[in-house]
């Protein structure tokens, strides 16, 4: 699986996640930390930009962090259990059993029903988030740790899909595989090329005419004359009524 990497943040104001997924990996990860007294500081290092690029990979989080001398910074590491194969055919099932789901993926979207309706957990439970880093600290997390994380909760605000990648597989091959389930939804299959006509090309085209209407039922009921009107075809409103009328009459017809 190939990892993702992701440029550091500028450094800005206190920034809290925007996002459920966002959110919901904070409280995650905090509720596996033995020592809350870091969390505070590390979220300052997150805001003052002290995170330098973020590497994702299944199962591991990976950034230098430092406390303010870029010359010192720690080799800071966050390893989360992954998901079992089993795990994944049951996401994969239900992928194949939605379009939606499907398309939301491949959007970068993450379902938040997903986890619920497969019992398969997404965020890392008790004991799934390992802090590490060559810092002298022995905090778990520690500030450097804690500041990967507050900043991984930014990522997963632009992209909650990243969520799976942390949990041991890429969101985009959860649909390909979803495909030994049953179809994957035409959005899948569409590449650019075959995306449809440019906007330039399709507003020069001519209007082609409109095709014929739908001739009208025989045993129609007959209808009244309909007085002209402003801005009204009389006879395209009797042919419509006329073919609504006749359709009406043939389901109302005993067989």
């Amino acid at each position: 699986m190939t990892p993702r990497g992701f440029p550091a943040f500028a450094p800005g104001p206190a920034r809290r996640p925007r996002t459920w997924w966002g959110t919901a990996w904070n409280r995650a990860w905090e509720a596996d930390a033995l020592d809350a007294r870091p969390l505070r500081p590390g979220r300052r290092l997150a805001a003052a930009g002290h995170v330098g690029a973020i590497t994702v990979s299944p199962g591991r989080l990976a950034a230098a962090v430092h406390d303010g001398d870029t010359e010192q910074a720690y080799a800071t590491r966050v390893r989360v259990a992954t998901l079992t194969d089993g795990d994944w055919d049951r996401l994969a099932g239900e992928v194949a059993a939605r379009a939606g789901h499907q398309a939301a993926l491949l959007a970068g979207q993450l379902p938040r029903d997903l986890a619920e309706v497969t019992g398969v957990p997404l965020l890392p439970g008790l004991g799934e988030v390992a802090p590490e880093c060559d810092c002298p600290q022995w905090d778990h997390p520690c500030r450097h740790a804690a500041a990967l994380c507050h900043q991984v909760s930014w990522l997963l605000d632009a992209d909650p899909a990243l969520l799976l990648l942390v949990r041991g597989r890429d969101a985009r091959t959860l649909v390909p595989a979803a495909a030994h389930h049953g179809e994957v939804p035409a959005v899948a299959a569409v590449r650019p090329a075959e995306a449809g006509t440019a906007a330039a090309e399709a507003y020069a085209r001519a209007v082609p005419p409109l095709p014929p209407g739908p001739e009208p039922v025989p045993g129609a009921p007959t209808l009244p004359l309909l007085p002209p009107g402003p801005d009204v075809d009389v006879d395209a409103l009797r042919a419509a009524v006329a073919v609504a009328a006749g359709r009406a009459a043939a389901l109302l017809a005993p067989p």
